[in-house]
């Protein structure tokens, strides 16, 4: 606090009559100013009028109790908004000219409203840091605003809070159905990765039929059924191949649903997180501006002298600049906000059918490639011998083991035997 200020509040102690204390504090008022570390500077700014006569500002201080005049709020949408000079916080100096020095707020914008098309504006600008005005009350009210909006009405109802302009944010309420969204789609590609793992299990069993089938048509000395075999064990490798081709073609949907699922979803909860915490920064900022008004009016009614107001307002209007920052803030981020839950939405309706159109798309193209293939060529029935060396394939190296020659003795003998009986081979059609 500075000297001034100390020499002001021990003058209110002091033992003097009111004549003398009246005199001395004006005195000390006219030429004292608590800034709290803030620096201004002058300027002037033309601002032409908009059809109602009116430039868009709303003024506050002034006489009796303040001794300047300063911006409480630009409205959207106007031209001192459109002009972007002006900000709230920012004093009144003079209007075309003139000075304002000790008139009230309705005698300057009276000034303002006499002029005609345009009015030019003197200012001593405001460089104030937004963080100086980030106190712990204001943490404290953001706090507070969370705990309300975790609240049911009825609750909130019983103790005395209000949740209706937090109830009514439909843009808070878009976050519910986005993390309803967001486990479907989690549900969706688990579902797809297991239909796909699936399939790809499928034609494991394709190949291996295919490997099997290949072998015994290279084993099978009749050369019909080997061709037969070689030509069915063909066919399954071909679906095989035709399989994974689909499952080439259809992958990118797995990509696409993740891209939409782990990163579209979560960016846009991210900006809904920040919109929420950026709307309830401006309202604590809001409700410090309140509560300074109403202390203000309360010291007025009881026409007692209020520290900050005779020395400048600068604590009130440096929360003023930050509840300016944080309401455009607010509403740079509810656009953002919108643009990406619209974009959301298309892309939601629009991609999931699409995605399941190329799903369906590829198992039925696999379908008709693995039924023009079997349906063409005519394998069955497939003759095989199945005499006594049917199905026993030599081996091109054979392995004789000890003892063995006992069993030739025997073989032998059982050779002559057989010669008496001729066996014709037996030939069994085997049918698909």
């Amino acid at each position: 606090m500075s000297s001034k200020a100390l020499r002001y509040m021990a003058l209110q102690q002091s033992p003097v009559d009111d004549y003398e204390y009246f005199a001395i504090s004006q005195e000390l008022l006219n030429t004292m100013e608590d800034r709290m570390g803030m620096t201004v500077t002058s300027g002037s700014v033309a601002i032409k009028k908009d059809s109602s006569n009116l430039i868009g500002i709303s003024i506050g201080g002034g006489a009796p109790l303040c001794p300047c005049l300063y911006i409480v709020q630009v409205f959207d949408n106007t031209p001192a908004a459109k002009e972007g000079t002006l900000q709230s916080g920012d004093e009144l100096v003079g209007v075309n000219g003139a000075s304002v020095k000790g008139k009230t707020k309705v005698e300057v914008a009276r000034m303002i409203q006499a002029c005609k098309d345009e009015v030019t504006i003197n200012y001593n600008k405001l460089h104030a840091d937004p963080q100086q005005g980030k106190s712990l009350d204001i943490i404290l009210k953001k706090v507070k605003h969370r705990f309300v909006e975790n609240m049911s009405t009825a609750t909130a109802d019983a103790l005395g809070l209000s949740r209706a302009i937090l109830c009514n944010d439909t843009l808070v309420k878009k976050l519910e159905e986005l993390e309803q969204t967001e486990l479907m789609y989690h549900g969706l590609v688990e579902h797809a990765k297991r239909v796909l793992k699936a399939f790809f299990d499928l034609l494991q069993v394709y190949k291996a039929f295919g490997d099997t089938f290949a072998g015994i048509g290279v084993r099978e000395p009749q050369p019909r059924a080997s061709e037969a075999f070689r030509q069915f064990g063909d066919y399954h490798r071909q679906m095989e191949k035709c399989g994974i081709k689909m499952l080439k073609a259809v992958k990118p949907i797995l990509s696409d649903l993740g891209t939409y699922l782990y990163k579209a979803i979560p960016d846009t909860k991210l900006t809904i997180r920040k919109y929420a915490d950026t709307k309830f920064e401006y309202l604590s900022y809001c409700l410090k501006v309140k509560e300074m008004d109403d202390e203000e009016y309360s010291y007025g009614a009881l026409q007692e002298p209020l520290y900050r107001v005779e020395t400048g307002n600068y604590e009130y209007r440096l929360i003023l600049r930050c509840r300016q920052e944080a309401r455009a803030r607010f509403a740079r981020l509810r656009s953002d906000v919108l643009v990406k839950m619209e974009l959301l939405d298309n892309k939601h309706v629009q991609d999931i059918v699409w995605q399941l159109q190329r799903l369906v798309a590829g198992l039925a193209e696999f379908h008709g490639e693995t039924l023009a293939l079997l349906k063409g060529n005519s394998l069955f029935p497939i003759e095989v011998d199945l005499s006594r060396s049917a199905f026993q394939y030599k081996s091109t190296s054979p392995v004789v083991q000890d003892g063995a020659e006992d069993e030739d003795d025997e073989d032998l003998l059982q050779a002559d035997e057989a010669k008496e009986d001729v066996v014709e081979p037996t030939l069994i059609p085997i049918n698909d």
